[in-house]
């Protein structure tokens, strides 16, 4: 199988390079296990670290139950945070940079000091966090039509495309991450609401199920990482020109402005 897991991450670093989708890896390659889709990410990983870009935090997708339901699967799945993957607040982000872009509203988690499992309890978690942002991801997929399972989107660093942080950081003693809100707008227009819980019951939840997840990998969240939880709300496609903002209660509000053709 080590040929066939290159082969694949061959094919998606190639997609990211040309920006042409390409076909759905099971369709592809046949008999692909969980395993060996995250093992065909991280040969991407490598891939990129070895080219100068470094990790600065994890995400975790699939958190919430239509998700779940819709890939038939019982557990979230979890990528990596790349130094390039970050953009300003309220600076033009280039739409071109992806393939087929939407965009998702969550609270960034940041770390003080490093969360190594299995065996991560809540207490040691709270600890562990910093403050929490405002924040909004990009996710994009490298497989076309978005056609993907959860085997394409394991491999396709769970659908990772970059992230926009707010600029006012927030004490975990001083926001209810369960019962907080979120309106969600494009372009003005509101396109979804909802509230920390639909995130595995909270988005504390999900920080314990990646560090215990990734640590019995043998991973370690480092301190400084940027912790993506998941989406309160359904995701959304983006073109350029368009301006996304997502509010939240005790947290603020977050914005991501995508540069008009002639911009980019």
């Amino acid at each position: 199988m080590a040929d066939v897991r290159q082969q694949a991450a061959d094919l998606l670093l190639e997609a990211y390079a040309t920006k042409t989708p390409i076909a759905p890896l099971i369709s592809t390659f046949e008999g692909l296990s969980i395993e060996d889709a995250y093992d065909i990410q991280l040969r991407q990983i490598k891939s990129m670290l070895a080219g100068g870009r470094v990790i600065k935090g994890m995400k975790v997708g699939l958190t919430s139950a239509a998700m779940q339901n819709l890939l038939g699967v019982r557990q979230p799945d979890f990528g990596h945070l790349l130094d390039d993957f970050f953009y300003l607040e309220h600076e033009p982000i280039p739409a071109d940079r992806f393939l087929q872009p939407r965009i998702e509203p969550e609270v960034a988690f940041v770390l003080k000091k490093p969360l190594k499992g299995p065996g991560v309890t809540v207490m040691e978690a709270i600890a562990a966090i910093d403050f929490v942002l405002p924040a909004l991801e990009i996710v994009d997929s490298r497989i076309a039509d978005w056609k993907i399972g959860i085997i394409d989107t394991i491999a396709d660093n769970a659908s990772s495309g970059g992230l926009i942080l707010g600029s006012t950081p927030t004490r975990l003693h001083d926001v209810d991450l369960k019962l907080g809100g979120c309106v969600f707008r494009r372009n003005g227009e509101i396109v979804g609401t909802g509230a920390g819980g639909a995130v595995l019951g909270s988005p504390l939840n999900s920080l314990i199920w990646l560090a215990n997840t990734v640590g019995a990998l043998g991973t370690t969240l480092e301190a400084g990482y940027v912790i993506l939880p998941g989406s309160i709300t359904a995701m959304v496609p983006v073109a350029p020109g368009d301006t996304i903002t997502a509010s939240f209660s005790g947290l603020g509000s977050v914005t991501a402005r995508f540069a008009k053709k002639e911009q980019a």
